[in-house]
This record gives structure tokens, C-alpha cells and sequence, in this order.
């Protein structure tokens, strides 16, 4: 028993930087999906924990995205000529969502290391669920401006909440692909925005409510009961989690598992850990790339569909000026699980490869749509192909929680700096560069956004750069580094296996009565 707990603390020591300690050779159904390489223990925990925690943020996040994006849709589909809103109030109500969105999401990720994710998160759905009722009702622009702001700060809980829970259950090797399809929940919902609004448009007049009223009826008919299920279904996070579907040897296994990845639980903020948050090149690096990567787009723009609109050779319908953005969305999608499933198998972990691809990529397509004479056919495949930047926010989110690993509230609080800090550029850059007045040419957009590739590059490779040296270093001091000057690595020692005693594990799961008899004995960890 000795020496198995001098093997584990080795183990979580080597995986105190997010590197996971182990050397499994993967099948191809593993490549599919990670769980197929995996003992039959911990598939059954990771299929509960999946179709609970990922099934609920990917709908949640749907709900979210769904509800943020409905102003384009209704903008573009009557709205703006039923409210008269032909200046710039478009590009307000959407700063005033974003102004809402920025002040609340780092506040409320610091509150998550201190109270139950499980019923935070959920209230502040149905919140929002309720506002966008509201929002059918407006019929000036100021009101929908008051509305769209506290929408943005209820739903600022969400998108990095979630990720911080996320990063709180699963390891390396399972991790960019769960970030990445709770991701991709955006796209699917902003695909889904503009076939509702082209579904729901033919209800013009149904009730006393034109068309676009209708879309933001029936957003709020999908939201509340996806809202309403996260007060039971959320997990919460392994060291106080107490759902119903897992048992408490499964949430002591869990506990085990975070150990062994170095993700370090809950512990009191101090001075020191605030200066050292503060600090370290973490915040900084991964902020500003998170700022290059969501600012990078025209995502929040309806420039596809304006650019529809405009045209009058051919003539475009309202349903078809909803439906053709979506296949952007669609782009979207794939590439996103593209790059989650290649990190996360083909490339070993590696975050970066996809995000260079994305940059450079970036700067092309948008560096074509500023000089706009182009041939009709290249403009189709830059707006549709603009979606292949999009798929980076689970990448991004993965590598902060593995850089951050050794320290609870330095991952939920980089994770909450990094989306806050890009709508803070969001809050005031579209009025300058993405003006309605412009469309559907936004020069100064496409300029900008080709622009921001460089530092998604720089970022990404400075980051690459030092957790590299940072590696080597740390394998050379252990001695089973080469220590070459090449930079060529010694042997990576073989796995170890663990077996967790659960009906021992009270020191794990911080009680005094036994676990539950039900589940397994035993679980095995590789590590």
C-alpha cells in the first residue's frame, strides 16, 4: 500500500502541468471517441458524466447563442422596418449585450469557486429564458437596448462557467474534444436561428405578432424547460458534487482522476495567490490570444445575409437570406470537432497546429472580402469558409485549463478574463468598423479582422514557445530527459496502474461515513 501511494503521488506530480501522465497506445475506436480505450469502470463513469454535463451545456450554450443571436434574424426579417431602425441602432443593441455580457462573466466565474455551479447557473437561465419573452413586446429601440443588456449579463454566467466546469472533470486526452462539441453548440444554434426565423416568418400575423416577434416567442418556448432541467442535472464540480446519477465511489473516482491530471481542487483566495494570478504570464498570453481568436470574425455581423440583401442580380428571398448564412455555421461545426478530434489523438495534445491553421487562413479570407472586386464564386467561399476560424474557442479553453492546471482559481479566473477580455474589444469595436452604414462593403471590418490574424499567431506561438521550454526543463530535472541540445526527449516511462480502494476513500471525498455500497469496489486508474 506504501509504495502504491509513493507511485500515485509521483503520477499527480508529473501531472502537475497538465501533461497527462500516461502512455496508452490508442485504437482507432479510440481516435472515434476516447472512451472505447478506456477500462470498462471508467466508460460507464465518463458515458453518466457525458450525458449529463455535456448533453446539458451543449443545449444550454445552444439556448444562450440562440437567444443572443435572434436580434440579427429579426433585424433582417422585418424588425428593422416595422421599429424604423435604419441608423446605427442594430450595432447599439448589440453593445449593449455585450456591455452586459463583459461586466458580469469574471465577477460571476470567481463566485463559481465558491458556491453550487448547479443552482447559479440555471437561475441565471431562466432569467434570461424570461427577457427574451420581453423582448416580442419592445416596440421602440431604447427598449430593446435595456433588455439586450441584462440578457448579456445574465447570460455572461454561462460560456465561461461552464467551461470551468468542464475543465473540472475531464482529463487531457477527453478534454478539447468535450470543450469543442459544447462549442459547437453556437454554430448549430446560430444555423438554427435563421431557419426558425425562416419557419416561424409565415406566423406573421398569428396572435397579433409579426414574424420576427414570433421568432423570439419561440426561443423562449425552447429555453425554459433546457433552463429548468440544470437545477438537476448539473454536476457541480468533483469536490462538493452530489448528483443523482453518480454515486459517491464514482465522485470519489472522479476526485482521483483530477488528482492524478494535476487540476488542483477549491482553496481559499490569499494575497499571494491573487499576485501570482496577477502575475504570471498565463493571464496575459492566453487573455490576449483569446481576444485575437473571438474578435477575429464577423460572426456577431450579419454581413452574409446583408450582402444577400444588397444584391439585386439575382433577387434573394427573406427565407433565403436566413438560410444560405447557415451553411458558414455548418463550416463551422466540422472544423471545430476536426480540430478537438486531430488535438486530441493525432496530434498528442497539441493545441496549437489548428490554431495556426485558423490565423493564417484568416488572413486571407478576410484580406479578399476588403478588396471585395473579387470573382462571385471566391466571394461565396469566403464568407461560407470564414467558418473555419470559428472552431478554436474549445482549443483555446482546453490549453488555459491544462496551463493552469496546479491552481483552482487561477483556471476559473483566466478562463473568465479571457472571454470577458475579448467583449470588452466587442463592446466598442463594431461601432467603428462594422457600421450598418457600411453594409453590406464593411472594408474597415474585413481590414481589421485580417489584421488581428497576426497576433492569434504571435500568441499562439509564444505560448507553444514556452511551455516547450518549459517541458524540457522539467524532464531534464527529473532525469528522464536526454538533455540534448537538440531538444530531443528521452524515453517516456511506461504507465502505471492504479487501483482506487472506494470503500476507503473517505479522506477523498472529505467525510466520515462510508460510501455507498452501490456501483463498484474498485476503479482503475491509469495514470
Amino acid at each position: 500500500m506504501p509504495e502504491t501511494q509513493d507511485q500515485e503521488r509521483g503520477q499527480t506530480a508529473q501531472a502537475a502541468d497538465g501533461v497527462v501522465a500516461k502512455d496508452v497506445k490508442m485504437s482507432w475506436k479510440g481516435v472515434l471517441w476516447d472512451t472505447f480505450d478506456k477500462s470498462p469502470e471508467e466508460r460507464k463513469f465518463l458515458g453518466k458524466l457525458d450525458a449529463a454535463l455535456l448533453t446539458f451545456a451543449s443545449l444550454g450554450y445552444f439556448i444562450k447563442y440562440l437567444d443572443q443571436q435572434n436580434i440579427n434574424s429579426a433585424f433582417v426579417s422585418g424588425m428593422k422596418e416595422d421599429l424604423g431602425l435604419y441608423g446605427e441602432q442594430l450595432n447599439i443593441m448589440q453593445t449593449c449585450w455585450t456591455v452586459g455580457y463583459v461586466i458580469g462573466q469574471l465577477p460571476s466565474n470567481i463566485l463559481l469557486t465558491k458556491v453550487r455551479p448547479s443552482r447559479w447557473i440555471p437561475a441565471a437561465e431562466v432569467l434570461w429564458t424570461i427577457l427574451t419573452f420581453c423582448l416580442s413586446r419592445c416596440s421602440t429601440a431604447k427598449q430593446i437596448y435595456v433588455l439586450r443588456f441584462f440578457i448579456g449579463l445574465a447570460e455572461s454566467t454561462f460560456y465561461p462557467g461552464m467551461q470551468y466546469i468542464i475543465g473540472s472533470w475531464y482529463r487531457k486526452d477527453e478534454l478539447a474534444k468535450r470543450s469543442c462539441i459544447f462549442h459547437t453548440s453556437s454554430a448549430i444554434a446560430s444555423m438554427f436561428s435563421g431557419y426558425l426565423m425562416a419557419a416561424v416568418y409565415h406566423l406573421g400575423g398569428k396572435g397579433g405578432y409579426k414574424g420576427w416577434q414570433w421568432l423570439f416567442i419561440v426561443d423562449g418556448i425552447i429555453s425554459l424547460p433546457i433552463a429548468l432541467a440544470g437545477f438537476f442535472v448539473l454536476p457541480d464540480v468533483p469536490e462538493i458534487s452530489k448528483p443523482f446519477y453518480l454515486t459517491k465511489e464514482e465522485v470519489a473516482y472522479a476526485q482521483k482522476r483530477m488528482q492524478l491530471e494535476g487540476r488542483k481542487p477549491r482553496e481559499p483566495y490569499t494575497k499571494a495567490k491573487v499576485k501570482k494570478i496577477l502575475t504570471s504570464w498565463h493571464i496575459w498570453v492566453l487573455t490576449l490570444l483569446y481576444i485575437a481568436f473571438n474578435n477575429g470574425n464577423m460572426f456577431a455581423q450579419p454581413a452574409f445575409a446583408q450582402w444577400l440583401k444588397a444584391s439585386t442580380n439575382p433577387k434573394y428571398s427573406v427565407g433565403q437570406i436566413n438560410a444560405y448564412p447557415t451553411t458558414t455555421y455548418a463550416v463551422a461545426v466540422v472544423s471545430t470537432l476536426i480540430y478537438a478530434w486531430s488535438s486530441d489523438s493525432y496530434l498528442k495534445g497539441s493545441r496549437w497546429p489548428p490554431m495556426i491553421f485558423a490565423g493564417i487562413w484568416n488572413i486571407i479570407v478576410y484580406t479578399s472580402l476588403a478588396v471585395w472586386d473579387i470573382p462571385n464564386g471566391w466571394h461565396w467561399a469566403c464568407y461560407i469558409l470564414a467558418g473555419l476560424n470559428s472552431g478554436l474557442s474549445g482549443l483555446c479553453m482546453s490549453w488555459a485549463h491544462e496551463i493552469c492546471a496546479n491552481d483552482n482559481e487561477e483556471r476559473a479566473i483566466v478562463i473568465g478574463s479571457m472571454n470577458q477580455m475579448a467583449y470588452v474589444i466587442q463592446a466598442w469595436l463594431p461601432l467603428i468598423v462594422w457600421r450598418q452604414t457600411d453594409a453590406p462593403q464593411y472594408r474597415k471590418g474585413f481590414i481589421t479582422v485580417a489584421v488581428i490574424g497576426g497576433p492569434l499567431l504571435i500568441c499562439t506561438a509564444l505560448a507553444t514557445l514556452v511551455l516547450h521550454n518549459r517541458e524540457k526543463a522539467q524532464k531534464a530535472k527529473k532525469g528522464y530527459g536526454s538533455g540534448s541540445e537538440d531538444g530531443e526527449q528521452g524515453e517516456t516511462p511506461s504507465p502505471q496502474l492504479f487501483t482506487v480502494d472506494v470503500k476507503g476513500a473517505e479522506w477523498l471525498l472529505g467525510e466520515q461515513e462510508q460510501p455507498s455500497k452501490s456501483g463498484p469496489s474498485t476503479l482503475e486508474i491509469v495514470g
